[in-house]
């Protein structure tokens, strides 16, 4: 084993151990998506609270047989979070910390945004939130709605719009949110916003999968944000807003891909724990899935490597996706038919699997946006 494999090793069975404790909490987070709030002497998701933060501002990393892991590279990120989700995805979902708005911050924040921001997630768990997505433009960045406007050049800002489909946007308790300061792709920046303030709102929206994930929308009006806590105001305009955006999701599209990885063995393993006796044809066609879970896998490991090693190489993350999200699917759906028609009924564990496979598709961009990515890198003579 090399030395990069044994270090991931051992934080993927740290992981794995630590999210079987979390396992048999699902069906009642997938009840009531209030409960990981009281799950955080659970390991595996209380330690999220202080983890995903740059080394320079963290002085409680995870140590493990002597080595330190801050679970900022991707490949780390993606050892993890297989077995989150091979555990609970809604409840790694849930955990507190700063998952993606903390990537945003490390790419486009100054030194006294870094310390404002990864200073408050280390003095008690705190719920973050990256707001992008809207009800009426989805994550399309030329349509977006949501404004950040003010009246002189040296006075505050003022937020006005909605953002939808937000992760733990009830429970939130800063995070950034994504706004138009002008016209064009430049005109593209991000805030970093406290909930609480005079004009922000944020209410639950109902779903029928990742239900602990509590998926919300924020509406904000006028909301005041200090010039100070507006991203990338030391960058140039090309180098702030879409540009830090890109980069979280290149970054993390491998991470969601290693969580459909990690539903999809937990479907497999469900079915040979619970199925003893197969018949031929059934084992033929478990062994098969088998070898396609370690087929993505390999994939999101590699993608995880060229981002790691190029943060703008990002076609093998979104070619990652696209299969990974499409294998958690498959594969649940899948498991369920070894157990007849009355599977979802008779196998809660794994119809909640069924359901929340469903939501790796949405996350990070869908199917055809990871087509159209690797289409446009191919026609530009990338080789992803």
């Amino acid at each position: 084993m090399s030395e990069p494999d044994r270090h991931l090793s051992l934080l993927q069975g740290q992981a794995r151990e630590w999210w079987a404790q979390v396992r048999p909490h699902a069906l009642d987070v997938d009840r009531d998506p209030t409960l990981p709030t009281r799950l955080l002497h659970l390991k595996g998701l209380g330690r999220l609270a202080t983890l995903q933060i740059p080394p320079a501002y963290n002085p409680d990393p995870l140590v493990i047989a002597g080595r330190r892991f801050h679970l900022m590279t991707a490949a780390e990120r993606v050892a993890y979070y297989e077995e989150a989700a091979w555990g609970d995805l809604a409840t790694a979902l849930a955990a507190p910390g700063a998952p993606m708005s903390g990537v945003l911050v490390d790419a486009l924040g100054d030194r006294e945004q870094k310390d404002w921001f990864y200073g408050r997630l280390l003095t008690e768990p705190t719920w973050t939130f990256f707001a992008l997505t809207e009800p009426e433009h989805g994550s399309d960045a030329a349509a977006m709605a949501t404004s950040l406007t003010r009246a002189d050049r040296d006075g505050p800002w003022y937020l006005n719009g909605t953002k939808k489909y937000v992760g733990n946007a009830v429970r939130g308790r800063l995070g950034v949110v994504f706004a138009r300061t002008g016209k064009g792709p430049l005109g593209v920046n991000a805030a970093l916003v406290e909930a609480g303030q005079h004009g922000f709102e944020a209410r639950p929206v109902p779903t029928l999968g990742l239900r602990g994930a509590q998926l919300g929308t924020l509406t904000m009006e006028s909301v005041e944000i200090a010039p100070e806590r507006v991203l990338g105001r030391h960058l140039s305009p090309t180098r702030r807003g879409m540009a830090g955006w890109l980069r979280t999701f290149n970054l993390l599209r491998p991470v969601v891909a290693s969580m459909g990885v990690g539903l999809a063995r937990a479907a497999h393993e469900y079915v040979q724990s619970q199925r003893r006796s197969l018949t031929r044809d059934e084992q033929h066609r478990l062994d098969a899935l088998a070898r396609r879970i370690e087929g993505v896998r390999r994939l999101t490991g590699r993608a995880a490597a060229a981002v790691d090693a190029d943060i703008t190489a990002g076609q093998l993350a979104c070619m990652a996706k696209l299969r990974a999200a499409r294998l958690a699917e498959d594969a649940t759906v899948a498991a369920l038919a070894f157990f007849g028609p009355g599977a979802r009924l008779d196998h809660p564990f794994l119809e909640k699997l069924a359901r929340d496979a469903r939501g790796i598709e949405y996350m990070e961009g869908t199917e055809n946006i990871q087509r159209m990515s690797v289409f446009k890198d191919l026609s530009r003579g990338g080789h992803g």
